[in-house]
């Protein structure tokens, strides 16, 4: 097995050798048990993603990838992308970013992997930034504003920023007359992004934080002490900076006592279903419409193919991966038929106002961040999507 076999993962229980390789062939895993559309000596073009699939964002990672899977296999049984078919691969990694950074170079190391698509979060999605950097990355699953400054050539941001997230989120909340915001964090580089963008949307606004509170960090599940100080700060809303952790400080916030409002960031999507009925009345941003929105020709086409991937789950983080696909496919078509690494970037940043079905992206040799969409969803008592 060489290096780049070694980086991959199986989605299946039961992995036997080809599955091992996890070549995603019509987008989608041999796990599904779906069959790949037959090409008869077709050129393949490899997309690589890794992205945590066994730890604590394990919800927005695979939901990610079902999207962008979906929308891959949709293509494949189309014809490809200029006659090629696309190869989906993905690799496992843990949500550390040094396994990250070992997957991405070992995705660089196959010169029929000619991108690689929404690298799943602040560190990791750095780490892959940096791995490979005659490379088009796609979409990483990140709003970090510091990370975008670094303004890193090769990093195509599908996403809204976190700032203009948490600034939605604060104008939102004062529009409904609730004036005492608190925030609740993560130590460490995301949580750090954050609470920036926090205290600026709190001073735009001419209001003090009700309450400052963080856990150790991103994987850490130590959020008690975090909820114990909200639940005695009594904000009117807590912006919930966190994402695989969130169900457990939300958990643990009510058992202390505390009724404040709960609004997440749009990463909290992934770990919605871990709630149950503790999502109910959670309000959060989102960086795509909702996946129910069928006014939108993007969503009306990811539902689409989600159904003939074998997918009735629609979800945020799935309908982002699936866009990011969407916005790779673009730039796989303006690179023609033999797109190279450095054809396939020069034809991204050619992506000027291009209009996906309602979803917007506008790239420049000078802009890599194509899109400022953000809303605000509530979950209903009932556990509908309302925004």
């Amino acid at each position: 097995m060489n290096s780049f076999e070694a980086a991959t993962f199986p989605l299946s229980s039961q992995p036997n050798r080809r599955q091992a390789i996890s070549r995603v062939a019509g987008g989608l895993l041999a796990a599904t048990g779906l069959a790949a559309p037959a090409f008869a000596q077709a050129r393949v073009v490899r997309i690589g993603t890794t992205f945590d699939n066994s730890s604590v964002e394990k919800g927005n990672g695979t939901g990610m990838f079902l999207g962008s899977s979906a929308y891959f296999n949709a293509v494949n049984k189309a014809g490809g992308i200029n006659g090629a078919r696309i190869e989906l691969v993905a690799a496992d990694d843990q949500f550390k970013p040094e396994k990250a950074k070992a997957n991405a170079l070992a995705f660089a190391a196959d010169s029929a992997v000619v991108a690689m698509l929404h690298p799943l979060g602040t560190r990791q999605a750095a780490e892959v930034i940096d791995a490979v950097p005659g490379m088009a990355v796609v979409g990483p699953n990140t709003g970090t504003v510091s990370l975008r400054k670094k303004n890193a050539p090769n990093a195509f941001w599908v996403r809204a920023n976190y700032d203009q997230e948490i600034d939605k989120l604060v104008a939102t909340a004062v529009t409904a007359g609730q004036t005492r915001i608190g925030i609740v964090y993560s130590n460490d580089p995301l949580g750090q992004s954050l609470l920036a963008g926090f205290k600026a949307a709190l001073a735009k606004a001419k209001l003090e934080p009700a309450v400052v509170a963080s856990t150790p960090g991103t994987t850490s599940m130590e959020v008690g002490p975090a909820a114990v100080q909200v639940a005695a700060a009594a904000p009117q809303v807590i912006i919930i900076g966190l994402a695989g952790t969130a169900p457990a400080f939300v958990k643990a916030l009510r058992e202390a006592g505390g009724k404040s409002n709960g609004y997440g960031i749009s990463i909290t999507a992934g770990s919605l279903s871990a709630m149950g009925e503790l999502s109910h009345g959670l309000g959060f941003s989102m960086v795509m419409p909702s996946p129910f929105a069928t006014k939108y020709e993007i969503v009306r086409r990811y539902q689409a193919d989600m159904l003939a991937s074998g997918n009735k789950d629609f979800s945020l983080p799935s309908l982002e991966g699936y866009v990011d696909a969407c916005v790779l496919g673009e730039g796989l078509r303006r690179a023609g038929p033999s797109p190279t690494r450095a054809t396939l970037l020069a034809a991204m940043e050619r992506i000027e106002a291009f209009d996906f079905g309602g979803v917007k992206i506008n790239f420049s040799r000078g802009n890599r961040e194509g899109n400022q969409f953000v809303d605000v969803a509530v979950i209903s008592a009932s556990g509908r999507l309302l925004s």
